[in-house]
């Protein structure tokens, strides 16, 4: 596709018209320009409400395929990109799943998250050859995200994907995007034009990473990991996630510090045996066989 074609294509999307409420932002005071900002981003949840059916059709899919051993593997380019990774990086330390679990791929590899490599993101190949490389298999489920829903590196990768049975979900803040044409399950965001015309960092980014939010966080409460709103999965890494697994024990148990900081050092430091020690008033041992047989739900457990 040459540029004019290309030109001809954007001049179709609504994140890249220009936003006739912002046509004057450049000249405004600095509170104006931060209410027309503010404003312009009230429209993003509202879009994402009219796509909670298809967002919840996605996310059960995402907790099917985890449960058969399969990845959630997010595949994006510049902001898109960085955003699936930092939802993946975020899912070990807050669920205690293994880093293996959610990945997140981005064109131009590592390098690209702080440092724009925008050149990758036209090579459907690129995608193809990223996916092949982590062994991608049917049992995984590939995510493709594009604000403009046009990236050739995201249609590459759901492509390769669908090749090998793979089930695909595509995330684009256009309505009848390209990406859509290649998933299964079609999330097309329309929080219309951006404030600066094509920023899609902005709205289209800010929807973007509210259903990452979503999808990850839904499927890990559907897998268990989440007990009442509490996180009894989280990882006790550091001084600061230590506290907050005793407080998450605390809250979920009644019992006060000194005893929740008893039951998960008994617990080896895991969370979720610590609060069925408690409950059952059992060892670790029987709290293991319990989590074992209710697939580690606690709300499982009698």
């Amino acid at each position: 596709m040459n540029q004019q074609q290309i030109l001809e294509q954007l001049k179709t999307l609504a994140t890249e018209t220009i936003n006739q409420n912002s046509i004057n932002i450049d000249i405004l005071p600095t509170i104006e320009k931060l209410k027309i900002i503010n404003e312009e981003d009230h429209k993003v949840a509202e879009a994402i409400g009219q796509e909670l059916p298809v967002i919840a059709k996605a996310v059960d899919a995402i907790t099917q395929s985890m449960k058969q051993g399969g990845r959630l593997i997010y595949v994006g380019a510049g902001t898109s990109g960085r955003l699936g990774i930092l939802d993946a990086v975020e899912c070990p330390p807050t669920y205690g799943v293994d880093y293996n679990t959610v990945v997140g791929l981005i064109a131009g590899g590592k390098e690209a998250f702080i440092k724009a490599q925008e050149g990758i993101e036209d090579q459907e190949s690129a995608g193809f050859a990223d996916l092949k490389e982590i062994t991608l298999t049917e049992k995984d489920i590939v995510c493709g995200i594009a604000a403009s829903g046009r990236t050739p590196y995201v249609i590459g990768g759901l492509k390769y994907a669908n090749s090998i049975g793979c089930t695909t979900i595509a995330i684009a803040c256009n309505k009848n995007s390209v990406i859509s044409n290649y998933a299964d399950i079609k999330i097309e965001i329309s929080p219309g034009p951006e404030v600066i015309s094509g920023s899609t960092r902005m709205k289209a980014g800010t929807a973007q990473k509210l259903i990452l939010n979503m999808l990850s966080t839904t499927a890990m409460i559907n897998l268990g990991k989440v007990y009442k709103n509490l996180m009894v999965d989280v990882k006790t890494s550091n001084e600061k996630l230590q506290a907050r697994a005793k407080k998450i024990i605390m809250e979920a148990t009644e019992v006060d510090f000194t005893t929740a900081s008893e039951y998960l050092e008994l617990a080896h430091n895991h969370v979720k045996s610590a609060i069925v020690m408690i409950i059952n008033n059992c060892s670790y041992e029987e709290a293991q066989k319990k989590l074992d047989k209710a697939h580690g739900v606690i709300r499982k457990i009698a």
